[in-house]
């Protein structure tokens, strides 16, 4: 790549800027071809629908759906403020899809974050000096990669969430964390009235210090702003925190305050994250073992435990090799929400097929899916592109 880049600052500055623009013109070339294909095709589909009495169109999406799930939020105007509310069967189609791509949201977001942790630690543990983890470790992982994730869902739904104790007998864990047929039931954030315009400032520059504090570089001007968000949170608790903490109380039929994790999500949750950190593990572990054996025995030499060195050394370049084998796994974890339609997990896919069998109006709907978990997929493959291209070019600096 260097004697490439070096041949090319040789070239005449007027050959560089013609050779220059012909590769934009060649890419523009083959976006404008590839949109034809995409436009004619699409007329052709619907001159031969049009041929058969069938229109083609995305007015049904403002019908009214007609149907209730058994969970979503959906945007709405509350005045002039934009809220989130329950789904009802008073929405439109298009809210109907809405709130299935949050439900498909909510599970791919949480899943993200949970398996990255868990997947790196069960890639350790592969590699651990203890017999009985490392064994462990990759007997969990062989199962799990060696299985459909269908039948995972599955098993976790009729053989582990479905097997939970009765709501009036749920089981209390942690002292907030409540677990039943009805759902799993976690403590949740509430408002609070007493809360000024002051405490709210506080928190929200609060906010602001921390974000600094990951985004801005020297460890001196990190610890500043530690100091000062911690400050703030202090002050905005003098002042009276406007966030208060609601723990879910047991009822008869589930619990009352928190937030709640329907069964079915529960389900498609626990089988997304335990499949993908298998598939995590074992990216971690070979970006481990790609590492010179070399680093470990200087740090050895240097005094510094196998704990230290993996946190300090290793970890570190582990996750700048590993960013993109991450976004791949991001992207597949995220098309595999769509299979919660197994247990009756109202996610986009299967909000879809509800919406097509009321309408009719397959084509279109087949269209809108695609369309949203391709939008999908570019983000996260952009967003972990991005922090692969931070991360790597501070390295080259």
């Amino acid at each position: 790549m260097t004697t490439q880049i070096a041949e090319f600052h040789s070239i005449p500055p007027a050959r560089r800027r013609l050779l220059t623009v012909s590769r934009w013109l060649l890419q523009a070339a083959i976006v404008i071809v590839v949109a034809g294909l995409v436009v004619w095709l699409g007329l052709a589909v619907r001159e031969a629908l049009a041929r058969k009495g069938i229109q083609f169109s995305f007015g049904y999406l403002g019908h009214v759906a007609n149907f209730s799930l058994s969970e979503g939020l959906v945007p709405s105007f509350a005045g002039n403020w934009l809220v989130l509310e329950p789904f009802s069967a008073s929405h439109s189609n298009l809210q109907a899809l809405l709130a299935g791509l949050w439900n498909s949201l909510k599970v791919a977001l949480s899943a993200i974050v949970l398996c990255t942790v868990f997947g790196t630690l069960v890639g350790i543990g592969r590699l651990s000096t203890n017999w009985l983890v490392r064994n462990l470790c990759f007997g969990l992982v062989e199962a799990i990669r060696n299985t459909p994730l269908l039948i995972q869902i599955v098993f976790w739904y009729f053989a582990v969430v479905l097997r939970f104790p009765p709501a009036n007998a749920a089981s209390n864990w942690f002292g907030g964390l409540l677990a039943s047929r009805a759902g799993v039931f976690l403590p949740g954030l509430v408002l609070s009235d007493s809360a000024g315009l002051a405490s709210w400032g506080l928190l929200a520059f609060a906010f602001a210090s921390a974000a600094a504090c990951v985004v801005l570089r020297g460890l001196r001007l990190r610890l500043m702003l530690l100091a000062v968000t911690i400050a703030a949170v202090i002050a905005a608790a003098l002042v009276g925190f406007p966030l208060g903490v609601d723990p879910p109380v047991a009822t008869r039929f589930g619990a009352r305050g928190g937030f709640v994790l329907s069964p079915e999500m529960t389900a498609l949750l626990l089988a997304i994250v335990v499949n993908s950190s298998a598939y995590v593990a074992e990216i971690v572990r070979g970006a481990i073992e790609s590492l010179p054996k070399g680093q470990w025995e200087a740090s050895a030499s240097l005094g510094l435990s196998r704990s230290h060195t993996l946190r300090d050394i290793i970890l570190p370049q582990v996750f700048r090799i590993v960013l993109p084998s991450l976004a791949n796994r991001y992207i597949s974890l995220t098309k595999d929400t769509s299979l919660g339609i197994a247990i009756g997990f109202p996610d986009l896919f299967n909000v879809y097929g509800t919406v097509s069998n009321q309408t009719g109006r397959n084509l279109e709907g087949v269209v809108i899916v695609m369309l949203t978990y391709l939008a999908l997929s570019w983000i996260i493959s952009a967003f972990v592109n991005g922090i692969n291209a931070r991360v790597n070019g501070r390295r080259m600096r």
